[in-house]
């Protein structure tokens, strides 16, 4: 899920945006956890989401001061990861996104999602190795695999026949429920 952040992202209008796996903004973007400038607090999980974006020190300090800022600062504090001209924004958006359509295995690509976001939450890394171990092992034979070597080997695109709807392994960890 890839946002594209042209004006203000502000209250929830940022919130339910942390959930997002890319985010990106124009120079006119600007941002704002103003909960506490408002007498309430954080809202739609950002309390979880926002730190391991972020780290906990800038997630404070744009949550306690519920200041507004702009793009610039929004990408120092690696909340958005690039930052382009306002007419740039969209087809930057929609480059990423076909790079990925275009490039990747679907099942991999969630799969991976799935992987991270789970492990976030994962006790140590030896919890998130045996997650990836396993799904490794159900990916590693399976078709998507077996035509993403023979692309590469042939020198042609791949096209990778699995879907998510319907191949995706049942080793992908769950989402975190803690």
């Amino acid at each position: 899920m890839i946002g594209a952040f042209n004006g203000a992202a502000v209250g929830v209008g940022v919130t339910m945006t942390l959930p997002m796996d890319v985010r990106l903004a124009s120079e006119k973007a600007k941002f704002g956890f103003v909960f506490a400038r408002r007498g309430i607090v954080t809202e739609a999980a950002s309390s979880w989401f926002l730190p391991r974006l972020v780290g906990i020190a800038q997630a404070m300090e744009w949550a306690a001061t519920g200041r507004v800022f702009g793009a610039e600062e929004a990408l120092a504090g690696r909340l958005v990861s690039r930052v382009h001209a306002p007419d740039e924004l969209l087809p930057a958006a929609y480059a990423l996104a076909r790079e990925i359509a275009d490039n990747t295995s679907a099942v991999s690509v969630a799969a991976i999602r799935r992987l991270m976001w789970s492990g976030l939450s994962a006790p140590s890394p030896w919890d998130a190795h045996a997650a990836d171990s396993r799904l490794m092992a159900a990916l590693g034979g399976a078709p998507d695999a077996n035509e993403g070597v023979t692309s590469f080997l042939e020198k042609r695109p791949a096209a990778f026949p699995m879907r998510v709807t319907t191949d995706l392994p049942a080793q992908v960890p769950d989402w975190p429920t803690r």
